[in-house]
């Protein structure tokens, strides 16, 4: 059974979204006024942001020595980024409680697909987030906001008196995670933009492009990599891309993955 699932008319950049309707399938705050169809619509607005985004983020040499984490395929948060989830199951609603009760921070990780002989095998980077947002409802469920805040590579998993999973993260390859950008020159940003574009004609969401072009690259492709609706291994190969022009060039991979195939499929 699936424990958490990424609400569709959730998705949302850092600021979070600013509903305009309400979902008339699954009476959920919608973010434009087409549905909640995943491929339809993604419409978002952002607000410019350095780290640590609040006072109650912690620094680098503050981040926990160990992380409980949540294995879910498409799933990834980048830091700066927001990942809206709805827990349920009682492992993770437990997750979140202990985490609450600590520093409110827990790892997304991705299931690995290239190990079938593996079931519960898990990519070795993910990302720590801190949750910035939480609601409880009446049917016994959790609405929260996990802010991304950086990645991490898996040492090792302990063994845990809990039925969710708890890991020995190791958060130094990532440490320019908390670092400002000296420069926002980047290569081919134009070409980002574009493919951007193609891309959400093609899949018809939509954006505030005059908010978009504003961002910041490396903040864009953050942002991006969270919301947008690319499989797990396109998802994992930005995650585990190190520095922003790296990120950069493997999103504009993908998305020219994504265009050609949107373009070459049969239309109805």
């Amino acid at each position: 059974m699936v424990s958490c699932h990424l609400h569709p008319c959730r998705r949302s950049l850092y600021t979070g979204y600013q509903p305009a309707t309400t979902c008339n399938r699954c009476s959920q705050p919608n973010i434009t006024s087409s549905g909640c169809t995943p491929r339809q619509s993604a419409f978002f607005t952002v607000k410019l942001q350095t780290m640590p985004y609040t006072p109650f983020m912690p620094e680098f040499d503050q981040l926990p020595d160990t992380l409980p984490v949540f294995p879910l395929p498409d799933a990834v948060v980048m830091p700066g980024a927001d990942l809206p989830l709805n827990i349920y199951e009682a492992r993770y609603l437990d997750m979140v409680a202990d985490a609450m009760g600590s520093h409110h921070m827990f790892g997304m990780v991705q299931p690995d697909p290239t190990r079938e002989e593996e079931p519960e095998a898990v990519f070795r980077t993910g990302c720590g987030g801190r949750i910035t947002r939480y609601q409880e409802t009446t049917d016994g469920r959790i609405e929260l906001v996990l802010t991304g805040l950086c990645r991490f590579n898996i040492c090792e998993e302990l063994d845990s008196t809990r039925d969710y999973r708890l890991v020995v993260p190791d958060w130094e390859p990532y440490r320019t995670d908390f670092e400002l950008l000296r420069s926002n020159d980047f290569e081919h940003r134009d070409r980002l933009i574009q493919l951007l574009d193609s891309f959400f004609t093609a899949t018809r969401m939509e954006t505030d492009w005059k908010q978009l072009l504003t961002i910041p690259a490396d903040r864009l492709v953050n942002t991006l990599t969270t919301v947008l609706p690319l499989d797990s291994m396109e998802k994992q190969a930005l995650l585990e891309a190190v520095t922003p022009q790296d990120r950069i060039d493997t999103l504009i991979s993908a998305l020219e993955i994504e265009c050609h195939e949107a373009h070459s499929a049969p239309h109805h």
